[in-house]
């Protein structure tokens, strides 16, 4: 059975997509630590543990990662993107970036912002557009 991250990415579950390529999808986390909380996934590896990805998929995410999170920096004011690696909640290698202005805007513990599906949009076209831009 997909994980819900496959099922997002192959388009079954509706997202507030970011970017995209032929191996990888970004998207707004639907509980943001901060505007503009992206998750990066692998579309064809479903495996929950990011040091099981092979070499080149492992390479390829975070560089695919890098340029989301330059994307992000360009379209929310922050002081810079942060990364985290949990993989706890949903088992499919995920990468979060979390636009930040200090090291407690990565605190997973802190209540989740509420953000209306206009919000998410218009968050999701400006990331977007900067990441079209590079």
């Amino acid at each position: 059975m997909p994980t819900i991250f496959t099922r997002i990415a192959n388009g079954e579950i509706p997202s507030y997509k970011v970017a995209e390529n032929e191996e990888y999808y970004a998207f707004l986390d639907i509980n943001p630590l901060a505007k503009g909380h992206t998750l990066v996934i692998p579309k064809h590896v479903e495996d929950d543990y990011i040091f099981h990805l092979d070499d080149d998929v492992y390479l390829g995410l975070c560089a695919f990662a890098k340029k989301v999170a330059q994307a992000i920096k360009a379209a929310v004011p922050c002081k810079r993107v942060g990364v985290a690696v949990l993989g706890m909640e949903v088992p499919h290698t995920h990468i979060h970036l979390v636009p930040l202005n200090s090291e407690a805007d990565l605190d997973f513990r802190k209540e989740k912002l509420a953000l209306s599906a206009d919000e998410f949009a218009a968050i999701a076209a400006s990331i977007r557009e900067e990441y079209e831009k590079l």
